[in-house]
């Protein structure tokens, strides 16, 4: 389970005076240094690049527990994976804001980190004051086209801790980011977040942009709003589908929600695909050559593909701007995996420099991990190029999703008995299977694509390079 920091100092109690060493002058005592106790708080790290919120899976240490430098605390769960989150500082863990099996935005607190014992109960009021807030806060949102007075005000309480650690800016990560993007001093905004903490919506505010997210926070409220917008809403209802008697709604989990935006955003993006069968006689025999010394079928294929894209880079290019796109100076195939709730696809970087076995030892460690949800985020979305092989399963043809920030997938059919027939016109039974390749049509083109897989069917075809 890999780990991680996230800490924040977010306010402060009342001074200590540090006894000067020179009692002879009292008047130095103004310009002695203060130390000042602090209660920070353990925010929601973004644990992957795709990441927009967490789930509390357990907390380690309980409320009032002694914690040290880099000790784990918590147990959040990703899009992805399960990942221990540390302190960055020693204290007590006054207060947990966020329990288990609770989700929480990236950035938000979780928890509170009191320096001493004498802030434990100023820190479990800020908690209690923050979660009473918070559904005073979202109400005026749902009935209000414009709560900008109102979101100003509800915070008031934590907001006017902020200022006992002056010059200390509080934001978000994302906050901090659209504030460079969009050229907003930071240090002049006022924080409307938990305890004064400056939120995306601030540097949008100050920026001048309308907040796009603000829709998804009035649709869920929608049955509650006044009789003029539910009047709209039956036009929307007609066309979802009718409620079969008892069924049971599943939400989705962390990895199933990541998953299906990541499907949506695919949609945006054009592509075509090419289907190409390929003889696996010769690669059905090396197969159960290196099978014995645990070479899986995976590895055969992912090392193939990677030699492959050497020789056609093209293939393994990326478009992320729809303005440019960028040649990937290495080779990561990723992988489809289901596993219980989901599906991953675990890395295996720089494929075509890595040996046949090496790289299978390599696929079953990153099985391994993923299923027991511990990938590190390098491990899952470096990938350059997926293969998805459902051919154990018998199934002899499929088309695959293009994953967002690559530029094809390959998607990988059962081997069967074919009936072919020669230049000569003589006939013989052949195993062959067939690949389909959904690429991006804004950076590879038919005969880039083509030419990728007439490649790929000669190293298949004739393996013995695959175990050099």
């Amino acid at each position: 389970m890999a780990s991680l920091s996230f800490s924040s100092s977010v306010s402060s109690s009342t001074p200590f005076l540090r006894p000067s060493a020179f009692f002879l002058k009292p008047r130095s005592i103004s310009r002695l240094p203060l130390v000042r106790a602090k209660i920070r708080e353990i925010f929601m790290p973004a644990l992957s690049s795709t990441m927009t919120e967490g789930k509390i899976v357990s907390w380690v240490k309980s409320e009032g527990d002694v914690l040290s430098k880099g000790e784990a605390v918590v147990v959040v769960e990703s899009d992805k994976a399960d990942m221990d989150v540390e302190t960055f500082y020693d204290g007590i863990l006054a207060a947990i804001v966020v329990n288990d099996g609770e989700t929480a935005p990236v950035g938000a607190p979780i928890g509170l980190l009191a320096e001493t014992e004498d802030e434990v109960a100023e820190a479990k009021a800020k908690a209690a004051a923050q979660s009473s807030s918070a559904p005073s806060a979202a109400a005026p949102k749902v009935e209000e086209s414009a709560p900008v007075a109102t979101k100003a005000e509800a915070p008031a309480p934590a907001v006017a801790a902020a200022p006992a650690t002056p010059g200390k800016v509080v934001a978000t990560p994302y906050a901090k980011k659209l504030a460079k993007q969009h050229k907003v001093d930071i240090n002049k905004l006022v924080g409307t977040g938990p305890f004064g903490r400056i939120t995306p919506e601030d540097v949008e505010k100050a920026a001048g942009i309308t907040p796009a997210p603000k829709a998804n926070v009035v649709a869920p409220a929608a049955p509650a709003a006044s009789a003029a917008t539910s009047a709209a809403s039956p036009a929307k209802a007609a066309t979802s589908f009718p409620e079969i008697p008892g069924s049971n709604v599943v939400p989705f989990t962390t990895m199933q929600a990541a998953v299906s935006k990541n499907m949506v955003e695919s949609l945006s993006v054009p592509t075509f695909r090419v289907g190409y069968p390929i003889s696996t006689d010769a690669l059905d025999a090396l197969y159960e050559k290196v099978k014995p010394k645990g070479v899986t079928m995976t590895a055969l294929l992912a090392k193939a593909a990677a030699m492959a894209l050497v020789q056609h880079p093209v293939v393994n290019a990326t478009c992320k701007d729809g303005k440019s796109f960028t040649y990937n100076s290495s080779i990561n195939i990723a992988v489809a995996v289901a596993i219980n709730g989901g599906l991953i696809t675990p890395v295996l970087q720089d494929a075509d420099k890595l040996d046949l076995y090496l790289l299978s030892q390599k696929w079953k460690e990153l099985v391994e991990k993923a299923r027991a949800k511990q990938l590190q985020p390098q491990e899952y979305n470096s990938g350059t190029f997926t293969l998805s092989n459902l051919g154990m399963f018998g199934v002899d043809r499929f088309d695959a999703i293009l994953p967002p920030g690559q530029g094809a997938i390959m998607a990988v059919g059962a081997s069967k008995p074919t009936v072919v027939a020669d230049k000569d016109g003589f006939f013989s039974v052949k195993n062959k299977m067939l690949v389909n390749v959904t690429a991006d049509h804004r950076v590879i083109y038919g005969a880039d694509l083509a030419a990728f897989l007439q490649t790929f069917s000669k190293i298949i075809e004739n393996p013995e390079s695959l175990t050099m």
